[in-house]
C-alpha cells in the first residue's frame, strides 16, 4: 500500500510538470473544449501508464525522457485522430459494454482469399451486412516478405498496406464504410517480432547498433544456448530452438516462431514508444479492435519458459493505457493459446477487452468426436466466467491450427489422461482413427513425442467431406448437423461468436496448397482457400449443402439477435444427467433466461423433465430454433442426433 501511495504521488507530481507544457504546445491547435476533453483522459489514465512504464523501466536513468515522448506522441495521436473516430471515442466510453449485445456477431478472412484486394472488401460490405456482421477481422494486411511469411504474421511495416491489396488509404475508406455500416474494423498488432525485412532489421542487419538493441543479436551460441534450455520449441519443423544463425551477420538472433520473424526486444523502451506509435497509427486508421498476436511471447527472462511472465502483461498493460488516452474505442484481443489458467490472466479492462476462447474450441471438437460433455461440462463450469467488462470471442474454426488446450487436471478429474487423449484427438481428427468421420492434416506434429496440433476446414473436421466423397445422405445430414450443433453453441454461450468466413457455406478442405511452394510446408493452407464466389452463390438455393449449411446459420444469427438473455456473459452450466448433452442457462440483463440444450451424439438422447422444470421451465417452453412450444408433462424431452434447443419458459 505505501509503495502504490508513493507512485501515485510520483506520478501526480510527473503529470503536474507535464501538463503546463502540453498545453503551451496545443493552446494554438485546439480549443478548450477539445483541450479539456484530453486532459480528462491524461488525467484519469496516467497513474496506471506511469506505474506500468516504471516496472518496466524505471531501473534506468531516462525513464522520465522516455515517458515524456511516450506522452507527447499521444497527445500528436490524438491531435490527428479523424472527426468521426473522436465521435466514435465519446460513444464508445458512454457504453463500454457495446461488444457485449446480443446483435454482436464476428467474421474472419484474409482480403485476397476473400475478395481479392482492399477494394473488393468494400464491394462485399452488402454481403457482410446480410449474413449480419458487426465485427469484421481482416487478417495481416501489411507489407511482408515474398514467399513464405507465415501468412503475413512477419511484418515489414506496419504502415504500409501489401501493394498487391492497396494502399493505406484504400484501407482508410474501407474502415470508414464499415463503420457507417455497423461493422468494426478489427486488424492484427503483430508486437512480438518483425519480419527481417522491417526497416529496424536492415538497419541492425547494416551494423547500426541503436537499431540491433531492438532485438536480440548475439555473438555466438553462448546466451542462445543458456536460454534455449528452459524454452519450449513452438514450431520445431521450421528450426530447431528459438535461435536462427545469420551469415551476413555472423550473429544468431532470437526467432521463436520463424527463422525470418526477428523477437523484439522490450527491455528497450525505444521499442516500446516506436511500436506504440504504430498502434496509434492503425487506430487513426479506423482499427476499432486490435487483436493482439503472440502476445505471451513478449517478455524475455533468462531461466523462464519466457511465456506468460508478469512483465509480458505488463506491457500489454502499458499499451493499453496509452490507448485510454490517446484512442479509447479501440480495444484489445487477446491471442493466448496457452494454458487456460494463463489465458484468463490476460483479460481485463486494463489489459485486454475481448480475448479467443481456445478451450471451448478444443472442448467442443473433443465432445465432437468422443460424443461425450464431460471434460466441456467440468472445465467451463469454473473456466468461463469473466470480469463485467470483457467478453470472450467464441469460435470453432480460425486461421491456425487447433491445439488440445485443455488442462491436464480437470482431464484427471473424470479419469482421463491428458497425454493419451490428446493423441487419440490428433488421430482422430486427422482420419487414422478407426470409424472417424473428420479429415484433417496434423501441424507440426512431433513424431518422437507424439504431439501435433489439427489443420482443416470445419466442414471437413465434422465429416462432410468424407460424406459427400461417400455419397451417403445419412451421412451427409449428420455432418450437416454437427456444423449446425458447433454454432449453434457458439451462437448462444456468453461472448461474441465469429464465423471463420466460408463455414457459413460448408468450404472444404483445399488441398492445392501443396503446389505453391510458399505454403506447401504449412498444413494450415488447407482450410484458407480462395473463396469461391459461384459456390456462394449457392447459398440462396436451399436444397444444396451451401443453402443447408447458409439457411441453419442465418436462421440462428436471427434468433440470437432477437435473445436479449444472449447478452452479457453471465453463463451457468448445468448437469441434466446426461453425458451427452451439453446444457447451461443463460441470463440477460433483463431478467429473461434462456436454457441451451445440445446434444453432441449421432443418436437420439433424452432429459428428464424433472431436470428442466429445476431450471424454471415448468409445465410449457417455447424452442426459438424450431419456433416449437411444447407442454410439459412427466415425460423426457428427446433430443434428435446433433439438435440443438433453444428453450425460454
Amino acid at each position: 500500500m505505501q509503495e502504490s501511495v508513493k507512485v501515485h504521488r510520483e506520478a501526480q507530481r510527473t503529470l503536474d510538470r507535464l501538463l503546463p507544457r502540453l498545453e503551451r504546445e496545443l493552446a494554438a491547435v485546439v480549443d478548450d473544449e477539445a483541450w479539456a476533453t484530453f486532459r480528462r483522459r491524461l488525467e484519469e489514465h496516467f497513474d496506471d501508464l506511469f506505474a506500468r512504464l516504471l516496472e518496466l523501466y524505471g531501473d534506468r536513468y531516462d525513464f522520465l525522457y522516455h515517458l515524456e515522448r511516450i506522452v507527447a506522441e499521444a497527445a500528436q495521436s490524438w491531435l490527428d485522430r479523424p472527426a468521426p473516430l473522436k465521435e466514435l471515442d465519446r460513444v464508445r466510453e458512454e457504453d463500454p459494454r457495446w461488444f457485449q449485445s446480443e446483435k454482436m456477431l464476428g467474421g474472419v478472412y484474409y482480403v485476397d482469399l476473400f475478395a481479392g484486394d482492399l477494394q473488393g472488401m468494400r464491394a462485399k460490405i452488402p454481403y457482410f451486412k446480410e449474413l449480419g456482421l458487426t465485427y469484421l477481422h481482416l487478417m495481416p494486411l501489411f507489407k511482408a516478405p515474398d514467399g513464405d511469411n507465415d501468412g503475413g504474421y512477419a511484418v515489414s511495416d506496419y504502415r504500409q498496406v501489401d501493394p498487391k491489396l492497396g494502399t493505406m488509404d484504400d484501407l482508410r475508406a474501407l474502415a470508414a464504410d464499415l463503420r457507417e455500416n455497423g461493422i468494426s474494423l478489427v486488424l492484427d498488432f503483430v508486437f512480438n517480432h518483425t519480419s527481417d525485412e522491417h526497416r529496424w532489421a536492415l538497419a541492425a542487419q547494416a551494423g547500426d547498433e541503436d537499431h540491433a538493441d531492438y532485438y536480440f543479436i548475439f555473438p555466438d551460441r553462448t546466451m542462445p544456448d543458456a536460454y534455449d534450455r528452459t524454452l519450449r520449441e513452438i514450431f520445431p519443423d521450421q528450426h530447431a530452438g528459438s535461435f536462427t544463425y545469420r551469415p551476413d551477420m555472423d550473429r544468431w538472433v532470437w526467432t521463436t516462431f520463424n527463422s525470418f520473424q526477428w523477437d523484439l526486444n522490450y527491455r528497450n523502451p525505444d521499442v516500446f514508444r516506436d511500436m506504440a506509435a504504430e498502434m496509434l497509427f492503425l487506430a487513426n486508421v479506423g482499427t476499432e479492435v486490435l487483436r493482439l498476436d503472440a502476445l505471451a511471447f513478449t517478455w524475455k527472462e533468462m531461466g523462464t519458459v519466457c511465456e506468460s511472465l508478469p512483465k509480458a502483461h505488463t506491457l500489454v498493460q502499458a499499451f493499453n493505457a496509452v490507448l485510454r488516452i490517446a484512442a479509447p474505442s479501440l480495444l484489445f484481443k487477446s491471442e493466448a493459446i496457452v494454458h487456460p489458467d494463463e489465458v484468463i490472466r490476460y483479460i481485463g479492462a486494463g489489459e485486454c477487452q475481448l480475448s479467443y476462447n481456445p478451450l471451448l474450441m478444443a472442448l467442443l471438437w473433443n465432445s465432437l468426436a468422443t460424443r461425450e460433455v464431460r471434460l466441456l461440462r467440468h472445465s467451463l463450469g469454473y473456466r468461463f466466467q469473466l470480469p463485467d467488462d470483457c467478453a470472450w470471442v467464441n469460435y470453432i474454426r480460425c486461421h491456425d491450427d487447433i491445439g488440445w488446450t485443455f488442462d491436464d487436471g480437470d482431464a484427471g478429474a473424470l479419469g482421463i489422461n491428458g497425454y493419451d487423449h490428446r493423441r487419440f484427438l490428433n488421430s482422430f481428427y486427422t482420419g487414422r482413427f478407426p470409424g472417424s468421420f473428420a479429415r484433417g492434416l496434423p501441424f507440426q506434429e512431433n513424431p518422437r513425442t507424439g504431439d501435433a496440433r489439427i489443420s482443416g476446414s470445419q466442414a471437413s473436421l465434422a465429416g462432410l467431406e468424407q460424406a459427400l466423397r461417400g455419397g451417403n445422405p445419412g451421412e451427409i445430414d449428420l455432418a450437416v448437423r454437427r456444423v449446425l450443433l458447433l454454432n449453434a453453441v457458439i451462437f448462444s454461450i456468453g461472448g461474441m461468436p465469429l464465423i471463420y468466413l466460408g463455414d457459413e457455406i460448408g468450404v472444404l478442405n483445399d488441398y492445392s496448397y501443396v503446389d505453391n511452394a510458399g505454403k506447401a510446408g504449412d498444413s494450415r493452407w488447407v482450410h484458407r482457400p480462395r473463396i469461391d464466389w459461384a459456390q456462394m452463390a449457392r447459398r440462396s438455393e436451399p436444397d444444396t449443402i451451401e443453402g443447408r449449411i447458409y439457411g441453419g446459420l442465418a436462421h440462428l444469427v436471427a434468433v440470437r439477435k432477437a435473445t436479449p438473455a444472449i447478452a452479457g456473459n453471465a453463463m451457468e452450466v448445468l448437469n441434466l444427467g446426461n453425458d451427452h448433452v451439453f446444457a447451461f442457462v443463460r441470463t440477460g440483463r433483463d431478467g429473461q433466461r434462456l436454457l441451451v440444450l445440445a446434444n453432441f451424439s449421432e443418436h437420439t438422447q433424452p432429459v428428464a423433465a424433472n431436470e428442466l422444470r429445476v431450471y424454471g421451465l415448468r409445465y410449457t417452453f417455447h424452442d426459438l430454433i424450431s419456433g416449437r412450444t411444447i407442454e410439459l408433462g412427466n415425460e423426457q424431452v428427446v433430443l434428435e442426433p446433433y439438435q440443438v434447443l433453444w428453450l425460454t419458459p
